[in-house]
C-alpha cells in the first residue's frame, strides 16, 4: 500500500510541483488550498504526512496546526507534518516545531530535499 500525503498550499503551482515529486516517490497525493480545507480532509482521512504551507488565506499553516493537534486519531499514529514555506527565520522554524511540526523544508524545494525531509520523519 502506498503512503499518502496531503499537500496544503494556496499556490496551485506549488501543489502541482509537490504532487509531481511525491507521485514519482509512489505517494498517493491529495491537495488542499488552505488550512480549513486541510482540516476538513484530516477529520475524514488520515494521511501519512502533511506538507503544510505557512501563509494561506482562510486558515494559515500555524492556525491549522493548532486545530490539527486537537484531532483524535485513536490508536492510529498521528500524521507527520512538514512545514513547507518561504519563511526561513530561526524564529519561524522554532515556532513551527514548538507548535507540533515534525520538520521544515524551504521553498523552492526539489525531490532530493523533500525526500530527505520525509526520511527524517520516517515516511519516505
Amino acid at each position: 500500500m502506498s503512503k499518502s500525503c496531503l499537500v496544503v498550499d494556496d499556490s496551485k503551482v506549488i501543489r502541482k510541483v509537490a504532487r509531481h515529486i511525491l507521485e514519482s516517490m509512489s505517494f498517493a497525493v491529495e491537495e488542499a488550498a488552505d488550512g480549513q480545507e486541510a482540516l476538513t480532509y484530516c477529520r475524514a482521512h488520515r494521511p501519512d504526512v502533511i506538507l503544510l504551507d505557512w501563509n494561506m488565506p482562510v486558515m494559515s499553516g500555524m492556525e491549522f496546526l493548532g486545530a490539527f493537534n486537537d484531532l483524535d486519531y485513536g490508536h492510529e499514529e498521528r500524521p507527520r507534518v512538514v512545514f513547507c514555506t518561504t519563511e526561513n527565520s530561526i524564529d519561524h522554524i522554532r515556532a513551527a516545531i514548538e507548535a507540533g511540526a515534525d520538520e521544515y523544508v524551504m521553498k523552492p524545494f526539489d525531490r532530493e530535499t523533500l525526500e530527505g525531509k520525509l526520511q527524517l520523519v520516517g515516511i519516505a
